[in-house]
């Protein structure tokens, strides 16, 4: 079976795929990107790709390898395309969809091909950078940009900013857009305060500062997608078949996607591509998004993600397709952590987005499991749900059932019996699973000394593990207590079903 290149299109008509038209690669380069991972793959590049489908934006993407090798060579044997097969629920429909992406004209090594690279900053057709480089991507370290290529990703930008600069001698007409998509709050802001500082450390001249900030527009924004990529190999083997040739770079994609990006109508009239998917979303405060993010979908995670474990689930679509659990997990999102949310939010966008979470949990083609989701439990849990416990306190002065039985799972969880090497492991019907968790060892002292109820007051105690003293809520330790201890005597399950069954919540 040949592999997806250009040379094939012609062939495929009967085949379920949207190939792209041949126009579509004679496209000028718009588009610098740092980064080639499956995020970027499946959803700024995805877009970018649907507007220049649609006669919109009418630019295609330049990509920046750091090394050399890895999937430089699939990205060059395939002419940069790769398809998306996108699966899973929207508004209750089903959604199977493979769309071949022409939006990258070609991928270099900064290792190898740095000249090349600077030689783009030239290009007056560029308008805009994206990013992703992982979470530490954006951060100060010493570099000099005149390295060949500079460390950092920071020091590559700055290099490239001021070959830019160079090349169209300091005219701000010529500056760019910066998307940064890592996942840190605020990162627009914080790449752009490093490009300064960086600047400032390699000596630049001043009138190259005056541009770097009065020419360039770096733009918080926030991504949320699930992009799993390649699929198992079996899956893999059979979407093969149906789309008749082989794909090195096939990426799967979950339905839904969000693009928040913090920006004036400048930046809305640079980014075109905003106008073809109600995904994109550009505007001068974004911080409405990254709440419902992080309180509903992680926040639910991070109550749900115990309870659901200990009681036999592995995976998020296998608890919400039972009852009980299914109906823990929307009680808990829509009656708790709904109004509990720390931020003014229209309740009717709130609830619209929480409908779309659980289209997301429900996702029949992604296995989500609930053990990885545990991964530093105790952190997930002060940064997603503690403000939102603290609002809900402030709004009703009322103990909120579903965060509290979640809480309860939570120390439950947290139990560790056996230490091998540095990580503790739990017992759960009749199997072990591993803590990861940097407080693993402090809740396990805990449990080897203190009964339950005690165990309970200390941890709600503690000020430097919640930034608050979770005591001094009404209610919220016996009602913690009382779960805890029905879950010690009957288990996780049995205790969320006792629950439910003599209590009635909003639906």
């Amino acid at each position: 079976m040949k592999h997806l290149s250009r040379s094939i299109g012609a062939g495929l008509a009967e085949t379920p795929v949207a190939m792209p038209e041949e126009k579509l690669f004679e496209l000028p380069e718009k588009v610098i990107q740092f980064g080639t991972g499956v995020l970027l793959r499946g959803l700024p590049d995805f877009l970018i790709d649907k507007a220049n489908r649609q006669g919109v934006f009418n630019g295609r993407i330049v990509v920046v390898k750091s090394t050399d090798g890895g999937d430089i060579e699939a990205f060059n044997r395939q002419d940069g395309l790769y398809t998306v097969c996108v699966r899973g629920i929207e508004d209750g429909q089903t959604v199977d969809e493979n769309v071949v992406c022409s939006a990258i004209s070609r991928v270099l090594s900064a290792k190898s091909q740095w000249e090349e690279i600077l030689k783009c900053a030239a290009n007056p057709e560029l308008q805009v950078v994206i990013s992703n480089t992982t979470e530490v991507g954006i951060q100060l370290v010493p570099d000099d940009i005149r390295q060949s290529p500079p460390q950092s990703f920071p020091g590559k930008l700055l290099a490239f900013l001021y070959a830019r600069f160079q090349a169209f001698k300091g005219d701000k007409s010529k500056g760019l857009v910066i998307v940064p998509t890592e996942l840190i709050p605020d990162n627009g802001s914080k790449l752009e305060a490093i490009l300064l500082e960086l600047a400032h450390r390699n000596g630049l001249e001043s009138e190259f500062m005056d541009w770097l900030e009065a020419a360039n527009t770096c733009c918080n924004s926030l991504v949320d997608r699930i992009v799993p990529g390649r699929p198992d190999e079996a899956t893999y083997r059979g979407i093969t078949e149906q789309l008749g040739y082989e794909d090195d770079l096939l990426t799967m994609s979950e339905a839904f996607l969000l693009w928040a990006i913090q920006g004036d109508e400048r930046v809305k009239s640079i980014l075109s591509f905003h106008e073809v998917d109600k995904g994109i979303v550009i505007q001068p405060d974004i911080n409405l998004f990254r709440e419902l993010k992080l309180r509903l979908l992680n926040g639910t995670h991070t109550l749900s993600c115990g309870l659901a474990y200990l009681s036999g689930f592995e995976t998020v679509r296998s608890a919400m397709e039972n009852d009980t659990v299914g109906t823990f997990i929307s009680n808990l999102m829509l009656a708790d952590l709904l109004p509990g949310i720390p931020y003014p939010v229209d309740e009717k966008v709130a609830q619209r987005f929480g409908l779309q979470v659980m289209d997301r949990f429900r996702n029949p083609f992604m296995e989500h499991r609930w053990l990885a989701i545990t991964m530093q439990y105790t952190a997930k849990m002060q940064m997603r749900n503690i403000p939102t416990l603290l609002h809900y306190y402030k709004r009703f002065n009322a103990v909120p059932e579903c965060m509290a039985l979640g809480f309860a799972a939570y120390l439950l969880f947290m139990k560790g019996t056996e230490q091998r090497g540095t990580t503790w492991y739990g017992q759960v019907n009749g199997g072990e699973y591993a803590i990861q968790d940097d407080k693993a060892g402090y809740f396990a002292d805990l449990w080897a000394t203190q009964e339950a109820e005690e165990l309970v007051t200390t941890v709600l105690h503690n000020q430097s593990l919640w930034g608050h003293d979770l005591t001094q809520l009404p209610g919220f330790v016996k009602q913690v207590g009382d779960y805890l201890q029905k879950m010690l005597e009957n288990g996780a399950y049995p205790t969320v079903a006792a629950y439910f069954n003599k209590t009635t919540l909003a639906k």
